[in-house]
């Protein structure tokens, strides 16, 4: 079964990795207090240079599909413009 010599059934054997068995000798742990710790430490910086670093590795990629977007985008909204205006009602006017 678990270590630590004879178990019967329904014996807590003790917790995963301590499955009854003497503690370990010679493990030494550290720890650091949460008051004590920096979690955003150089998060400004990193994102700077990371966010740089990463678009321009990316921007073949997704660059001309964003300028082909925004032509269409502005092509539409002229359209729309001059469809709603005065000439272009009195062109179209007939074709609904």
């Amino acid at each position: 079964m678990g270590g630590g010599g004879e178990k019967k059934p329904g014996q807590y054997m003790g917790s995963w990795g301590n499955l009854g068995s003497p503690p370990q000798k010679g493990v030494t742990t550290y720890g650091l207090s949460q008051n004590r710790q920096k979690p955003l430490a150089g998060v400004t910086n990193a994102a700077i240079f990371n966010t740089w670093r990463r678009t321009r590795a990316q921007i073949l990629y997704w660059g001309p599909a964003m300028l082909i977007a925004y032509s269409l985008m502005g092509w539409a909204t002229e359209k729309n413009d001059y469809l709603n205006s005065k000439p272009g009602r009195a062109e179209f006017a007939g074709q609904e």
